[in-house]
């Protein structure tokens, strides 16, 4: 598989390219014909247009490439249902500088809801453009060089990169299709689907450049470590990788279900989870987050890391955790007062944390906001509504990710006639700091 160079000149993709495009103008109320309104307050665009649909999926992804001006996507035919083994999605980006023209790469039959195919730009000079896909029964990670056009297919599907584009780190997306539905990929079963902990699943190690991998934290050693919580009969599964900025240490999420049948791959109940970090070759497990809470979060430096969660003896709240100690503080607690999809800026402005809220209850508008840890101020960017058709699995959380200079933000958004694509001009809010 792959695409000449000549194709990926004339489309842009490689050589120098230059700025982000124009800006659109401010909007305000623009009615949707839902229940609430869109209003934004800083400058937006909509890069991305039907009959078909795009989104981007995680928030802790680089989707810009260094320039900012090209924006990766999915493109879709359908929404309003799971993916079945047979649906393909293309894979792609926006050229910012073109008139929004879509660029397509590659396909994938490997993909969910809520985090696409695991579509980013690899490394610091975004040289390389990774997503997964699947091949008969296997699924694999797939990595376009921008420069010569040849894609090379890897063996494990990938979750996270480090920031170098060196390492990656792989889960079993088999297990977590079965007990997160929306996370996982559809069209292959789980061969340890009636294991509770198997010591053949877990996370993997994965070499970017030559392939090879190999199995660094498995479920039993997981499981093993003391959880009073988890009951012994408990099913346990990873989600939720990310490698810290200098690439020795990771985060997993350790959850498990008290009820599944592996007959039937129903399960009764919610999940329980806490947050483990350990080095790279998965040694020095921490139990960071015991709390049973963990959700979102992200890496503030090499030791710290910001995260949704409810610390034993503590209101609900975003946190900061310091890796390997007991050190816990509040961060915004009277503005970032409900759980969202947090980072921190890129470039300069690194102490400005990204975030949005669910959709309300009763506008089932989503908001987009900044918050400035050093003063304490929140800045909302905006009030996107989301139809009530997008609920559980297929969803449209906005999941907020910035450009490499930290000055643009892009959200995926049904307010528009289906979920696409949306930029947000940031720059003088962040003049007000």
């Amino acid at each position: 598989m792959s695409i000449s160079r000549r194709q990926l000149l004339a489309a842009g993709v490689l050589g120098s390219i230059g700025p982000l495009g124009p800006r659109a103008s401010l909007v305000h109320s623009q009615d949707t014909g839902i229940a609430g309104s869109l209003e934004t307050h800083v400058p937006m665009s909509t890069i991305t247009s039907g009959p078909r649909f795009h989104w981007f999926g995680y928030y802790d992804k680089r989707q810009f490439d260094p320039t900012g001006r090209l924006v990766l996507t999915n493109e879709v035919e359908f929404e309003g249902r799971s993916p079945r083994p047979d649906d393909v999605i293309r894979v792609g980006y926006v050229d910012t500088a073109s008139d929004n023209r879509f660029v397509e790469i590659g396909e994938s039959r490997a993909w969910g809801w809520q985090q696409g195919c695991m579509l980013q730009f690899v490394g610091p000079h975004g040289d390389q453009i990774l997503w997964n896909d699947r091949e008969s029964k296997r699924i694999v990670c797939r990595i376009l060089d921008r420069h010569s056009g040849r894609i090379r297919t890897l063996d494990r599907p990938i979750y996270t990169i480090s920031e170098d584009g060196r390492t990656g780190l792989s889960a079993d997306f088999r297990r977590i299709n079965n007990l997160r539905p929306g996370y996982g990929y559809a069209g292959l079963a789980d061969p340890y689907v009636d294991h509770r902990h198997p010591d053949q699943s877990g996370v993997w190690k994965v070499d970017l450049e030559s392939g090879r991998s190999e199995l660094i934290l498995s479920l039993q050693q997981a499981a093993s470590i003391p959880w009073p919580a988890a009951p012994s009969d408990a099913w346990h599964y990873f989600n939720h990788l990310l490698i810290n900025p200098t690439g020795d240490r990771f985060i997993v999420l350790h959850r498990y279900r008290s009820h599944f049948d592996p007959m039937t791959r129903r399960f009764q109940g919610g999940f329980v989870t806490r947050m483990l970090t350990a080095n790279m070759d998965g040694s020095n497990p921490y139990v960071l987050d015991p709390s049973g809470y963990t959700s979102h979060f992200i890496w503030k430096d090499e030791r710290t890391i910001t995260a949704w969660t409810r610390p034993n003896g503590r209101p609900p709240g975003f946190y900061d955790f310091t890796d390997q100690s007991r050190e816990v503080n509040s961060v915004g607690a009277s503005k970032m007062t409900v759980n969202g999809h947090n980072t921190y800026l890129r470039g300069d402005h690194s102490d400005w944390i990204l975030n949005d809220t669910y959709p309300d209850k009763t506008s089932r508008r989503q908001t987009v906001y900044l918050y400035h840890v050093p003063s304490g101020r929140r800045f909302d960017l905006g009030h996107f509504p989301s139809p009530p058709a997008y609920r559980g699995e297929w969803r449209c959380d906005t999941h907020p990710r910035c450009s490499d200079d930290g000055e643009t933000v892009c959200i995926d958004s049904p307010h528009a006639r289906g979920r696409q694509l949306h930029l947000l001009d940031i720059r003088d809010v962040l003049r007000q700091a």
